[in-house]
């Protein structure tokens, strides 16, 4: 009968998570630009993929018969946990995650250059997946499904994120990054697949349920919304009982400055210092 090492079973240490992160933000830094790119365009598929998983799961979730508000958020969180779960387990380049890149830069073991080199080209990427899936989804009619109510539920998803102010979409971007990068952390501690997926799953559902602001996810998630709303002729707004007027936080101006500008600066601070940082302090800088 084979024997399985306890250590299998064994989750890692504060300081070895830690150690392991800082490792894992060398390699990204350190990886060539090229290979950077091509698998940041990856996360940007992988984050929209969940993005239209949830979207698809929150339809029917604003109508009279719809479930209550808690589970309706809670299971629309549990769906989109599988964006990160394929970024990690298939080692993508994700903006969210890469600002952790921050560690070593922190230990004098990356420079300042590289990290914002790192993080101009994956956020390149994941706009240039998130924008391919994007133009996937409207070429194919996909939001017209449920007799036009996956668009409806696109627009309300968007509608709400471009209603923030610059102020608030930058706190809200603070705390999904924390959440992201937690999740990112607690998965470190694990040593095997199963493991690591779970760790993801409720730090990524929380911050769908709380409504937090993660830049890549909003570049998908917005511009679908956007797409719905300018390209749908009569007979879908008739379909699903509404007009263009009753989404009117949904412009160009609201998309980039009132959420994706603030978002990114957002999970900047919630990754990179409030996550990255404070245990770079306390386990890996070197007193």
């Amino acid at each position: 009968m084979n024997s399985i090492e306890p250590s299998y079973f064994e989750a890692r240490s504060p300081l070895a998570m830690a150690e392991l992160a800082q490792n894992v933000a060398i390699g990204k830094a350190e990886k060539a630009l090229y290979k950077t790119f091509v698998l940041a365009i990856m996360a940007g598929v992988f984050i929209s993929l969940a993005g239209m998983f949830y979207t698809i799961v929150s339809t029917g979730s604003h109508g009279p018969n719809a479930l209550p508000y808690g589970i309706s958020k809670l299971i629309g969180g549990i769906s989109f946990s599988m964006g990160l779960m394929l970024v990690v387990m298939c080692g993508a380049e994700l903006f969210t995650s890469s600002t952790m890149i921050s560690i070593p830069c922190a230990s004098g073991r990356v420079p300042f250059s590289a990290m914002v080199r790192n993080w101009c080209v994956v956020y390149l990427g994941n706009f240039v997946g998130s924008i391919v899936m994007v133009s996937m989804i409207i070429y194919t009619g996909q939001w017209l499904g449920a007799h036009g109510q996956v668009g409806a539920s696109a627009m309300y998803i968007a509608d709400a994120k471009m209603g923030h102010s610059f102020g608030q979409a930058l706190v809200l971007g603070i705390m999904c990054n924390i959440m992201v990068c937690l999740s990112v952390w607690m998965s470190y501690s694990a040593r095997s697949a199963s493991g690591k997926m779970l760790a993801m799953i409720l730090p990524v559902a929380a911050f769908i349920a709380a409504g937090f602001e993660h830049s890549i996810a909003n570049m998908y998630l917005l511009p679908m919304g956007w797409m719905v709303h300018n390209l749908g002729d009569a007979a879908f707004w008739q379909g699903i009982g509404m007009t263009p007027a009753d989404f009117p936080h949904i412009t160009l101006h609201n998309m980039i400055f009132n959420n994706i500008i603030p978002a990114t600066i957002g999970n900047i601070i919630g990754g990179g210092i409030l996550v990255g940082l404070s245990n770079w302090f306390v386990f890996l800088r070197k007193h």
